[in-house]
Order: structure tokens, then C-alpha cells, then sequence
């Protein structure tokens, strides 16, 4: 049996918790070995709420926005999934989007843009490494599906390129 104060285990779970907090992290897990049969393995997650606003519900704003007459044509976009899109640019990793290289600079890419293949068109900050997202087509950038510097996930969709 563990002779270790609980008390210290809540305590050290809690700065866990406000590391995950602090550093923006979603999921943090560790084991602490203390010896002879003697471990504490936690894992502490959260659900960030604004990622899955970024990429899901950017469309219905967009349609919310719209005058009234312009929502029907707009309900078909609403229902496609833009992860599935054969022009998806997708997120390689868990990080934050940012549209532009800096604050106060102009944006990779907007609206109508023509991209060429390979040309960065956004970049994903993970572990305070900016990585640079590249257009994997040439063509038109139909739609931004994120807002400068929103969380993002794993496989999430952050702009159409057809």
C-alpha cells in the first residue's frame, strides 16, 4: 500500500491542471514512479470549445450573416462537410492557425486568391514552432474555414483550395 499524502497527489493533479491551462494544452499525461510498486499515472485533458467553432460552425455564421435571400442557396455549404472537400487544405498537427506571418501583416491569402502548389498559405504554431502550411493544388481559395489565431486539431480543415 502507498504511504504517500494524498493531499500532495491533489496537489500536484491541480498544477497539472493549470499547466494545461496556461500553456493552452489540451492533453498532458505523466507517471511518476515513486519505487516499488509505488506509481501515479495521471492524465489530464480538456475540450477546447473554440476549435471545433472555428472549423464547424464557420459556415452556418457566414449563412447567418448573409442577407435572408441568399440562405437558401448557401444551406447546401452547410451541410457539407469541408473535411471531406477534394480541396481541403487540412491542419497537419494540434496547434493554433494564424492567417498572416505576423501581428499587423497581411494575410497569406484571402478570398479569391489564385495559389499556386506548394505556396504557404497559412501557418500552425505547435509547441512555439510556426509551421508553415503549404497549398497542396494550384487554383482559387474558395473559403477560409478558420479565424486568425484559432485553435485547431489534428486533421481539420482550414481553407478550400479548388
Amino acid at each position: 500500500m502507498s504511504k504517500r499524502n494524498h493531499d500532495s497527489d491533489v496537489a500536484f493533479v491541480q498544477a497539472l491542471a493549470e499547466m494545461l491551462r496556461a500553456n493552452d494544452l489540451t492533453e498532458l499525461e505523466v507517471v511518476r514512479d515513486f519505487g516499488d510498486d509505488d506509481t501515479l499515472s495521471v492524465r489530464v485533458a480538456r475540450q477546447i470549445e473554440a476549435a471545433p467553432v472555428a472549423h464547424v460552425v464557420a459556415a452556418p455564421a457566414a449563412v447567418a450573416a448573409a442577407p435572408a435571400a441568399a440562405a437558401p442557396a448557401a444551406a447546401p455549404v452547410a451541410n457539407e462537410d469541408p473535411a471531406q472537400h477534394p480541396g481541403a487544405v487540412t491542419s497537419p498537427m494540434v496547434g493554433t492557425a494564424y492567417l498572416a506571418p505576423e501581428p499587423g501583416a497581411p494575410a497569406f491569402v484571402a478570398l479569391g486568391d489564385r495559389v499556386e502548389e506548394g505556396q504557404t498559405v497559412c501557418i500552425v504554431e505547435a509547441m512555439k514552432t510556426m509551421n508553415q502550411i503549404h497549398a497542396p493544388r494550384a487554383g482559387v481559395v474558395k473559403r477560409i474555414l478558420i479565424e486568425d489565431g484559432a485553435p485547431v486539431e489534428y486533421g481539420a480543415p482550414l481553407m478550400i483550395v479548388e
